[in-house]
């Protein structure tokens, strides 16, 4: 089997994205789409408040995190923007996959869903991702007689979600084309079955391999038209200091908060890694390139969204 030529990369610029404009913030929150984060076990809350918090900075008009249920009152509080379901978790705090049962009809409404910020425990993942793609096919056969949408949600995977995927990959057919990745260098390793060599090559063959979109280090590829011709961009900005606890889940729940307001896959993607980067930038030149916390970086995006046009 030959190798795919090396993709090459098209820089992720300010212009390129003023030509590339959002949408609208339109009359009302309805108009920008809902957000649901799965995730914030026992221990790890914080992460599901990250990318909450990033996708109502990105603009999302509505959102719900779903969290173990011993922390769900506390992240209520702590986000009142947010509504909050309490999941079903384990004697040691992590999500219980069967849980996610719970969450039938918040599936319906959302036009972005994420999973992965702040879930602990492996197995229980697995378990809710196959539970969340039977929920997703159950809703996909009331809403067509074909079993289709063209307004399903997007589904983004970052942090233990990725993890799962390789032993999925037989599974995920109700996903495919509407799936968003956005895994760190070794997490690229998982999803290929081996290491890094070239990040733009490796990147764009997770994008085949899982029908997705995938960002990954400022490198975004993205199966354009599903016949396995890949795309792929390239952030041009950034700072050391992104390299920060809860900085993934920024960007994961910018990238959702975009993609609910109506945009595409690759468009989300791109516009949320370029913002992702550019507030690191804004906060290294006040702050100093280390040092400054994930969640300064959500408080940047909507000044750098304006700046854009947008």
């Amino acid at each position: 089997m030959s190798t795919p030529p090396k993709p090459a990369a098209e820089p992720v610029t300010p212009t390129l994205l003023r030509g590339w404009p959002l949408p609208g913030g339109g009359s009302g929150k309805d108009d920008r789409g809902s957000v649901l984060v799965i995730g914030g076990a026992r221990k790890t809350p914080g992460a599901a408040l990250l990318a909450g918090t990033a996708a109502l900075r990105a603009g999302a008009g509505r959102l719900t995190l779903a969290v173990a249920g011993s922390t769900a009152v506390q992240v209520a509080v702590a986000l009142p923007e947010a509504g909050v379901v309490g999941l079903a978790e384990t004697d040691d705090g992590a999500v219980q996959g069967h849980g996610v049962s719970a969450l039938s009809d918040e599936l319906g409404k959302a036009a972005a869903i994420l999973v992965g910020p702040g879930l602990d425990d492996m197995e229980e993942t697995e378990s809710l991702l196959r539970e969340l793609l039977k929920l997703d096919s159950t809703n996909a056969d009331v809403d067509s007689p074909g079993g289709e949408s063209a307004d399903r949600p997007a589904v983004v995977l970052d942090a233990y979600a990725l993890g799962c995927l390789p032993d999925l990959l037989n599974d995920l057919g109700p996903w495919a084309g509407r799936l968003i990745l956005t895994p760190n260098i070794t997490e690229s390793g998982i999803l290929l079955g081996r290491d890094v060599k070239d990040l733009h090559q490796d990147v764009a063959e997770i994008a085949r391999r899982y029908r997705a979109v995938v960002s990954c280090q400022g490198v975004i590829a993205g199966d354009s038209d599903g016949t396995g011709g890949v795309r792929v961009w390239e952030i041009t900005t950034g700072y050391g200091g992104l390299g920060t606890s809860g900085s993934g889940d920024i960007l994961a729940g910018a990238i959702a908060g975009l993609r609910a307001r109506g945009t595409s896959d690759a468009q989300a993607t791109c516009w949320g890694t370029h913002l992702h980067a550019a507030a690191g930038d804004r906060l290294a030149s006040r702050l100093g390139s280390l040092g400054y916390l994930a969640r300064e970086l959500a408080d940047e995006l909507p000044a750098l969204m304006m700046e854009l046009g947008t």
